[in-house]
């Protein structure tokens, strides 16, 4: 069980590698088991998904991650909420259109019955 602040931070930046991880491999079944149900994923357009539309989307190959850069500037826990701050730079095929991301990042990760899932996400594109 992780109990101090260091081990989820830890923990927490172990499982953002993971969801890079399975968005740039194509697998969903992993993104959506590190997910919580209520997923409320933004995109940088303003388009905003939920866990079971982003789900389809990527199953359906309307996203496609090319290479991601994903480092994480600071992991802020808060009881059972944490919350990571970093930036997102890569390529991506969307709907069938080319896009270069160049995004700082919000990801919420919640603590529910001592499992952490990926509850909230919002990129800011860097101009």
């Amino acid at each position: 069980m992780i109990h101090s602040t260091k081990e989820i931070r830890s923990h927490i930046h172990d499982l953002e590698g993971r969801r890079y991880r399975a968005m740039l491999e194509g697998d969903i079944d992993t993104f959506i088991a590190l997910s919580h149900p209520g997923l409320t994923y933004t995109h940088s357009t303003g388009v905003v998904d939920s866990l079971s539309s982003y789900g389809a989307k990527c199953r359906d190959g309307y996203y496609q991650y090319l290479n991601l850069d994903v480092p994480i500037d600071n992991i802020q826990v808060l009881g059972n909420v944490a919350i990571v701050h970093g930036r997102m730079a890569g390529e991506i095929v969307a709907g069938g259109t080319h896009k270069t991301l160049n995004n700082r990042t919000l990801s919420i990760w919640a603590s529910l019955g001592g499992e952490w899932k990926f509850l909230a996400y919002q990129p800011t594109p860097i101009k």
